[in-house]
């Protein structure tokens, strides 16, 4: 087996300088780094020096995933799928429920500016920047290293325009036109100007054309988790869909698909994890449940990784309370029996009440749904020719991958329900009060992860997800995504039928029983929900399907269609225009359908998105400390001005960079 980059980082880190330089993520990107504590010419001199820098750019791609502290309560991944049609904030005790966006969701407001227990937004906005600062200070000192030949140092260029490239494919479908910046600069910059988004994409498209001839095939690099030609191939893939430029996104696919040496893996592979309590939820064997297993994720058998982010080890290992956070409060007291007794209790292995039969607490973790999932992702997303797919592997209860709330028993003694299953309603008596975070179907093969502390410690009951010890390797890049990035490259150049079969090739693969005649780009989204939950960035995904539809035409599964001029230039609450990103939201969610909120056990709370929330808002802390220049605000929100200077080319920004006032 390969070593993963925390080896590679302890080895290359004794510049203590480079770990004090990076480690903050709560400065404004507009804030240049002190040079005093440091001397950049020495520092990045040689090539540990360049190597450190990269492998911290490396690591901090899983900060955009589960943050660099274990968050017990949420994580910023859980951003990207309430702000799209799979999930909703659900943790409606609290005092401010996170969900009323169109109302909440300002630029001087603190969600653009902290967690407040579930948004990330200013988070992405940081965190996109700092990323961009570890790729810009390869890029700007690598010149300055001695002995490199050329092909070593286009590998260090590639994998740092990588980088760069990810954070602003990102930045642009969360925040539309944003501040370019390319180099470390020797001196403070406080006159930025926005850049247009389609000439941000044109800049990293080209640079990403690049890092696909230079930089080298995970087999010839020394540790996962390093960028390699694969995970390049499938950014530029992305770029050639966001730039409108189908038919090269088609080929690019097709080399990574037929000639990288990648496969989908299609049996059981790898070693078996029985899940967290086999009496109480079987698992039976499945290739599904082995491929995202996590220490299956990070072996040579496993074909279909493209890129993981490794996750082991005392010292770089984060935790993920994935169970905790995604999983439904099945034991809340708000779930009872018909004879009103409590629905499920948590015991410890060491309580005189404890029955194996009955201990959810291992087998899904304590949830409290801080994010939960949306009516859609439960139901209407996996029905195909009318028929709800269950023999489906990743909709599939049978097999253990999928749990739903009518599997539990009631679990306490002394309910003559006893024994008997879940229910939510008995007669016309409703049995659950918040059905928002307490009862939800989920896919217990994605937010399943050892719980190593509290599995050793016979008195816990608050099993929650990846703590220290346990394994969490993630996929950043796998093949299944490019088969779906090639269907949505056929569909938007008129070829459904090839885009049907890459689309029925993920669902045979998944033991569907159902397969498409014809898709729409409904289906090819749904697919993505159904293959890619919590790996991909839900919401940057739809915003630039939502992009790449109004760009070529095609409509989406309800006829409409959208034109550039105007797709993301809406604002508003009704059902009618928008985005196609807003028509999914409006069609598969209950945003906007309760206009005086949603009565829960803790209040009325109110679930609402706007059109303008397509992009965030640019935080009003990076405009105001932008003192001698000024950021365009996206339509729609305090500040708009269509008449704020604005770069229409990449080349004028990049030559600005230099423009000191």
């Amino acid at each position: 087996m390969k070593r993963y980059i925390k080896n590679n980082i302890s080895k290359l880190a004794p510049l203590v300088v480079v770990a004090a330089l990076f480690s903050s993520c709560s400065k404004d990107f507009l804030e240049p780094d002190p040079l005093s504590f440091y001397e950049p010419g020495t520092t990045f001199s040689t090539e540990s020096g360049l190597q450190a820098t990269l492998a911290i750019a490396d690591r901090a791609l899983r900060g955009n995933y589960i943050h660099y502290n274990f968050a017990s309560n949420s994580v910023p991944i859980g951003t990207e799928y309430v702000f799209s049609d799979m999930a909703k904030y659900g943790k409606t005790d609290a005092s401010t429920t996170a969900a009323d966006y169109a109302n909440i969701i300002i630029p001087t407001g603190s969600f653009t500016t902290s967690t407040n227990d579930g948004i990330y937004l200013g988070y992405y906005w940081d965190e996109g920047y700092n990323g961009i600062k570890y790729a810009n200070t390869v890029l700007t000192y690598i010149d300055q290293v001695q002995n490199l030949s050329e092909e070593v140092k286009n590998k260090y260029i590639g994998q740092a325009y990588f980088h760069r490239a990810y954070r602003y494919l990102n930045l642009v479908y969360q925040f539309g036109d944003v501040p370019l910046i390319t180099k470390i600069l020797s001196v403070p910059k406080q006159n930025y100007y926005s850049t247009k988004k389609d000439a941000i994409i044109e800049m990293i498209t080209a640079d990403m054309e690049k890092a696909v001839e230079w930089v080298p095939e995970q087999s010839k690099l020394n540790y996962l988790g390093l960028v390699n030609k694969g995970a390049c191939r499938q950014l530029l893939i992305k770029c050639y869909l966001a730039s409108g430029r189908f038919k090269d996104a088609e080929d690019q696919a097709d080399i990574l698909i037929n000639q990288s040496g990648y496969s989908l893996m299609q049996n059981n592979f790898g070693t078996f994890d029985p899940g967290g309590n086999p009496t109480t939820w079987p698992i039976t064997r499945n290739v599904i449940w082995d491929l995202h297993r996590p220490q299956n994720k990070a072996i040579t058998a496993n074909k279909e990784a493209i890129m993981i982010m490794p996750n082991a080890g005392a010292q770089s290992f984060l935790g993920f309370a994935s169970m905790r956070i995604f999983g439904p409060f099945w034991n809340s007291g708000n779930i009872t029996t018909p004879d009103g007794k409590k629905g499920a209790e948590r015991y410890a292995l060491n309580n005189s009440n404890y029955n194996a039969k009955y201990d959810y607490t291992r087998a899904f973790g304590r949830g409290i749904a801080t994010i939960s999932a949306s009516y859609y992702s439960q139901v209407p997303m996996w029905v195909v020719n009318g028929v709800e797919d269950k023999q489906d592997l990743r909709h599939n209860s049978t097999v253990g991958n999928w749990v739903n709330m009518e599997d539990i028993k009631y679990s306490a003694p002394s309910s003559t329900f006893f024994d008997q299953n879940f229910r939510m309603k008995e007669g016309n008596t409703l049995l659950v009060k918040d059905s928002i975070r307490d009862y939800f179907d989920f896919p217990l093969y994605k937010i399943y992860l050892h719980d190593v502390v509290n599995e050793a410690n016979p008195n816990a009951t608050d099993f929650q997800g990846a703590s220290t010890g346990s394994v969490a390797h993630m996929y950043l890049y796998r093949l299944a995504e490019t088969y779906l990035l090639r269907a949505e490259a056929r569909f938007y150049q008129g070829n459904v039928s090839g885009a049907t079969q890459d689309v029925n090739f993920i669902r045979a693969r998944a033991g569907a029983s159902q397969m498409y005649s014809a898709v729409t780009i409904g289906d090819i989204c749904a697919e993505r929900g159904r293959e890619l939950y919590l790996e991909e960035w839900r919401n940057v995904e739809l915003t630039r399907i939502s992009h790449c539809l109004a760009m070529s035409g095609k409509p989406d599964e309800w006829g409409n269609t959208y034109s550039l001029s105007n797709w993301d230039k809406q604002a508003g609450t009704d059902n009618a225009g928008g985005s196609y990103w807003y028509q999914r939201i409006v069609h598969y969610t209950l945003y906007n359908k309760y206009p005086n909120g949603i009565v829960v056990p803790n209040g009325t709370k109110k679930y609402t998105m706007d059109k303008r929330n397509v992009y965030w808002p640019i935080p009003n802390s990076a405009i105001t400390a932008n003192i001698k220049g000024q950021l365009s605000q996206n339509f729609g929100y305090d500040g708009y001005d269509a008449n704020v200077k604005v770069w229409d080319k990449w080349q004028d920004a990049v030559a600005d960079e230099d423009k000191i006032e």
